[in-house]
């Protein structure tokens, strides 16, 4: 496949961006998917990244109080649809889903991705849509983990090393049939089962979910030390 040549889809593809959280170890008053680099807001560049892809819609699960997402210049903005987020990101993302369904299909695939992760590659976006679309798979992208890991059970005495040879780390989008998503995340949470990202609901359903691998430079936006890397990484890849 050329270079942002796309495949033609039988089913739609959406996104779903949840962006509901407080991010407490950002900072305590400031939402990190508002912080600018270069003139723009992590969640607009985030947007215009996964419109690299040919969406027929995202959704962006926001706060209550938030007064901002709907106000900014959004890429492809006639797509963008907005939610109530809810207390946890599995909450949001349902949220997101349920709202999608409206006028989607059980059938479509859904990508959802960190609001907070503005760095992701469209080579990266597009591997993972042709993987699932050409193998009718859910996937995510994830990178090997490099360290070597200590397991660590009461600090600081190290436990044991840890084999990371069939170690991954997964990154965003995550990627699946939004109906079987929808059914999954709802059946974790009724079971109170802890998932902290949408593959984990899929993998408790005994759901396969591939590994497509990404890059190291997709970080996500956790502390406040990120947004200056997250810079550079924006800068150097405009130049590469």
């Amino acid at each position: 496949m050329k270079p942002h040549q796309h495949p033609t889809f039988q089913t739609k593809l959406w996104a779903i961006i949840p962006a509901a959280g407080s991010g407490s170890r950002f900072s305590k008053t400031e939402l990190k998917q508002y912080q600018l680099i270069d003139d723009k807001t992590v969640l607009e560049h985030t947007v215009d990244r996964l419109n690299g892809l040919p969406l027929d819609g995202y959704v962006l699960a926001i706060g209550q109080d938030d007064n901002i997402a709907q106000t900014l210049p959004l890429k492809n903005r006639q797509k963008a649809h907005f939610c109530l987020g809810g207390k946890e990101r599995a909450d949001s993302v349902l949220n997101a889903l349920n709202h999608l369904l409206r006028f989607a299909s059980e059938d479509d695939y859904v990508l959802v991705h960190d609001a907070a992760r503005p760095c992701v590659s469209l080579p990266n976006l597009e591997a993972l849509m042709t993987h699932c679309t050409t193998h009718g798979v859910h996937a995510i992208l994830a990178t090997p983990v490099r360290d070597t890991l200590k397991r660590v059970q009461q600090q600081p005495k190290i436990e044991k090393t840890v084999d990371r040879s069939f170690l991954w780390q997964a990154q965003t989008p995550q990627m699946a049939k939004l109906g079987i998503l929808k059914r999954c995340i709802e059946y974790a949470l009724m079971n109170q089962i802890p998932i902290t990202d949408e593959a984990s609901a899929l993998e408790y359903m005994g759901e396969t979910v591939d590994v497509v691998q990404g890059r190291s430079d997709n970080i996500k936006i956790t502390y406040s030390e990120d947004l200056q890397l997250a810079r550079l990484i924006l800068n150097a890849q405009r130049q590469s």
